[in-house]
C-alpha cells in the first residue's frame, strides 16, 4: 500500500478531476478504486502522458479496477457555483455511483471534498504519486476530451478538437469572431467581456 494512504482505512476510491480551466464544456470527474493485486503499469498523471498512452490506459482501467465511475458539472452549473464548488460537485456525482465500494477517499490537490462523510486525505500531485488519484486522472482526462471532440463535431468554428476548450490564442480569435455559444462558462474572461459588448 502506498505510504501516503497509511492510516486511511481501505479500500480507498482516489478521485481527480480535469477541466477546472477551460473557457467551455464541463468540468470532469472520475473516481476509481484499484485491486492491489492487480497492477495497472504506466499509471500516473494523465497530464504527464500521451494522449495514445491514455487512451490505452483508460481501457485498462475500466478492465481492471475494481470500481470506477465519471461525474460531470456542467458549464452552466460552473457559472451559478463557481470552478472549485462544480469540482467538488463532479467528484461527489462520480463517488455516488459507486456506494459501497469504498471506506476512504483520496483526492488529488490540498482539499478534501465538501459534504462527505467519509475519511479523506488530500494529496499534492496526488495523480503522480497515488495509483488510484493517477487512474482517475486519466479517465477524467480521457472522458472529458472525447466530450469535447464532440463538441467540436456541432461547433466546428472554435476548434475544440485541437485546443479542448483551453484559452489558447486561436480559441479567444473564434470567440472574439463567433461569440460564445450554450457550453461557453459564462463567468469566465473573456468570455464574460464579450458577452458586455
Amino acid at each position: 500500500m502506498n505510504e501516503l494512504l497509511e492510516g486511511l482505512p481501505l479500500p480507498v476510491a482516489g478521485v481527480d478531476e480535469a477541466g477546472r480551466g477551460p473557457l467551455a464544456g464541463p468540468v470532469t470527474a472520475a473516481a476509481v478504486v484499484l485491486d492491489l493485486c492487480v497492477p495497472i503499469p504506466g499509471i500516473g498523471d494523465s497530464k504527464a502522458i500521451t494522449e495514445a498512452r491514455r487512451e490505452k490506459l483508460f481501457d485498462l482501467i475500466q478492465e481492471r479496477a475494481v470500481a470506477w465511475a465519471i461525474g460531470w458539472a456542467t458549464a452552466e452549473e460552473i457559472d451559478q457555483i463557481n470552478i472549485l464548488q462544480a469540482s467538488f460537485l463532479a467528484m461527489r456525482r462520480a463517488l455516488d455511483q459507486i456506494p459501497g465500494q469504498f471506506l476512504a477517499v483520496a483526492v488529488d490537490g490540498n482539499r478534501v471534498i465538501p459534504k462527505l462523510e467519509l475519511p479523506q486525505r488530500a494529496i499534492v500531485k496526488g495523480d503522480a504519486r497515488v495509483a488510484e488519484i493517477g487512474a482517475a486522472s486519466i479517465l477524467a482526462k480521457v472522458a472529458r476530451d472525447r466530450y469535447m471532440l464532440e463538441l467540436h463535431e456541432r461547433f466546428p468554428q472554435y476548434g475544440f478538437a485541437k485546443h479542448k476548450g483551453y484559452p489558447t490564442a486561436d480559441h479567444v480569435e473564434a470567440l472574439r469572431c463567433h461569440g460564445p455559444m450554450p457550453e461557453h462558462r459564462r463567468t469566465f474572461r473573456p468570455v464574460s467581456e464579450l458577452l458586455l459588448l
